[in-house]
Order: C-alpha cells, then sequence, then structure tokens
C-alpha cells in the first residue's frame, strides 16, 4: 500500500466520522461533544488561516483575530441593527472581514518577519479597542447579541433555521468542507506553487519574473476569507458577536493549533485544534491549572514533533509503507 493510498483512507475515514457523529458520537460520549465538535471544526478554519499564511508563504500572522471578528460583527450588525436575512448577513461577514485584509494587507505583506508579526498584531489591536468603544454599534464589552433568521423560508410551514441543532451542525460541516476543498485546489494551483515559491526563497522567487508582493497579499486576503468565514459561522454558533474574540490572544491560540496540527499540511490545522479542544475540556474539570498541563503537552509535541501532528503522521505513514513494499520486494526477488 502506498503512503497516499493511505492518507486517502484516513480522509475517508474523517469524512465518514464527520457526517455520521451526531449519531455516533452519543453513544460513547455526552451529546453536547458533538456540539463541542462543530466548534472544532469552526475554530480549524481559524487555525487554517495561520497554516496558509505561514505553512505555505511563511508569514507568521498575529492578527487573524481581526478577521474572525470582523466575519462575527459582519454577521452580527448585518441581522440586529441591518435586519438583513440570513445569507445577506453571511455574506456582509465574510465581506466586511476580506475587504479588512485587502486593506490592512496592502501595508502588512511589505514586511517579514517579526515586523510581520508585529503590525498584524498591531492592527488587531487597533480594531479591538475600535469596537470595544464603538458601543452603539459593536455592542462593547457586553457584545451584541441577535435572534436567528431562518435560512430558507418558503411560507410559514417549511423553514429550515440553525436553531435545529442537525440542521445547525450539517451547515457547519458543509461550509468547512468547502472551505478545505477550496483551499486543497489552491495548493495545487500554480499560485499555490507561487505560494512555496516564495516562501522557499523570495528572491530566487522574483528573479524568475513572481510578483513577491502580490502573491503575498493574495495569500493574506485568502487567509483573511478563511478566518471571517470561520468567525461568521460561529457567530451562528453562539449567536452573538464579540469584541474578545479580535483580541491577539485569539490570534496567538489559533497559531498554537496551527503548529501543534503541522503547518504545511491541508488536514493539520484539524488535529491540531480537535487535539487542544478535547484536553482543554477534559482536564478543565479535573484541575483549574489546567492550561499547565495543556502547555507541558505543547512544548512535548513541539520537542519531539516539530513539524506537528500532521508532520509525525506522514513520517509514520511514509516509513511503515517503505518497510512493507521493501519486505514485499524482497520476497518476490527470492527463487
Amino acid at each position: 500500500m502506498t503512503p497516499f493510498r493511505v492518507h486517502q483512507l484516513g480522509i475517508l475515514a474523517l469524512v465518514v466520522f464527520t457526517l455520521t457523529a451526531p449519531w455516533v458520537l452519543p453513544l460513547f460520549v455526552d451529546r453536547f461533544w458533538v456540539d463541542i465538535y462543530s466548534e472544532m471544526l469552526i475554530w480549524s478554519l481559524l487555525a487554517a488561516s495561520v497554516n496558509l499564511l505561514f505553512g505555505y508563504v511563511g508569514l507568521l500572522s498575529f492578527g487573524q483575530a481581526l478577521f474572525f471578528g470582523m466575519g462575527m460583527y459582519g454577521v452580527a450588525i448585518g441581522i440586529a441593527k441591518l435586519n438583513l436575512g440570513f445569507w445577506p448577513a453571511f455574506g456582509f461577514g465574510v465581506f466586511l472581514s476580506t475587504s479588512m485584509a485587502a486593506i490592512t494587507g496592502v501595508f502588512a505583506v511589505r514586511l517579514t518577519w517579526h515586523y510581520f508579526a508585529i503590525i498584524t498584531v498591531v492592527f488587531s489591536l487597533i480594531f479591538y479597542f475600535m469596537a470595544l468603544s464603538w458601543k452603539p454599534l459593536t455592542g462593547g464589552d457586553d457584545g451584541l447579541p441577535f435572534s436567528m433568521p431562518p435560512i430558507i423560508s418558503l411560507g410559514e410551514d417549511l423553514q429550515l433555521s440553525l436553531t435545529n441543532a442537525t440542521i445547525q451542525y450539517y451547515f457547519i460541516i458543509f461550509m468547512v468542507g468547502l472551505c478545505y476543498m477550496l483551499m486543497a485546489i489552491l495548493i495545487k494551483s500554480p499560485l499555490g506553487r507561487a505560494f512555496r515559491a516564495v516562501k522557499e526563497n523570495d528572491k530566487r522567487a522574483s528573479l524568475i519574473g513572481l510578483n513577491v508582493y502580490l502573491i503575498r497579499l493574495t495569500a493574506f486576503i485568502c487567509a483573511g476569507f478563511i478566518a471571517g468565514l470561520s468567525g461568521a459561522l460561529f457567530a451562528f454558533f453562539g449567536r452573538y458577536a464579540s469584541a474578545s474574540y479580535m483580541f491577539y490572544h485569539v490570534s496567538g491560540e489559533a497559531v498554537v493549533w496551527a503548529i501543534i496540527g503541522g503547518v504545511g499540511t491541508l488536514l493539520g490545522p484539524i488535529v491540531g485544534t480537535s487535539l487542544l479542544i478535547i484536553l482543554r475540556e477534559e482536564l478543565s474539570h479535573v484541575w483549574e491549572h489546567y492550561l499547565l498541563l495543556v502547555g507541558v503537552i505543547v512544548i512535548v509535541v513541539v520537542i519531539f514533533a516539530p513539524k506537528g501532528l500532521g508532520g509525525l503522521w506522514n513520517r509514520i505513514v511514509n516509513h511503515v509503507c517503505n518497510r512493507l513494499n521493501g519486505n514485499s520486494n524482497d520476497k518476490a526477488s527470492k527463487p
């Protein structure tokens, strides 16, 4: 069996588990884990936006919470203040975050390394304090709750809404799955190869005719779109928006999730996000200082699996497949 085949089977197992989770999980654990799993998938998109920039372009952003928060506030303001329906509010949230990524990216991607990380934090803090102070629009410290409009309304007899837990779950996995499919297409496209070329050596990339600034800006906007979509989904999930989700510590968590899962791997963010959220939920019931244990686990993973759990998985699969294929070849060569 080839490593590619093993990865295909792993993805298939993940898809089957995700589709059947509302029925499978309650057989083994409490039903609230279905909601936790939905939350994991949403947060994994925020980690995926970090992964797109850091893993494929080499830009470490600590400001993705800005676009996450813009997605949240776009939905909340659209429904609570502008009386928009479900889809217009959803589109408004994603548009707001993508536009903000385009505006801030024009300035941010001119810098690299720690300078880039610092300016993304600065942008995040600016709009965080603006959201706190603009209370009539954003709700300030209290946040901005809203009532859930129906997804589809065909008279009073037929209305589909996220107030139904099953509809909410499958809507979330549909949007998250669609986003990961688009990322897979992007990574394998010529633009994705340009991303990796810029990450490996931006000077050589410019010498062969690539516009390094434009490529970085495109990646930054794409990452802002992904983070904004994640924020919009989380707003629907929690029925509110809050400025606290725009603070840079949220970006820091997303960076940790991406690194633990494995930057430069498509599904690494799902692995890292799921692992750390599960640890948070389980350890928080045992010890109030559970974050110390989570920190120790993160340090151990970083030391012994520097490419993350996704990289460790790839290494194990390649090693096992090579051993199996080597043994098969040896047996076939014997008379």
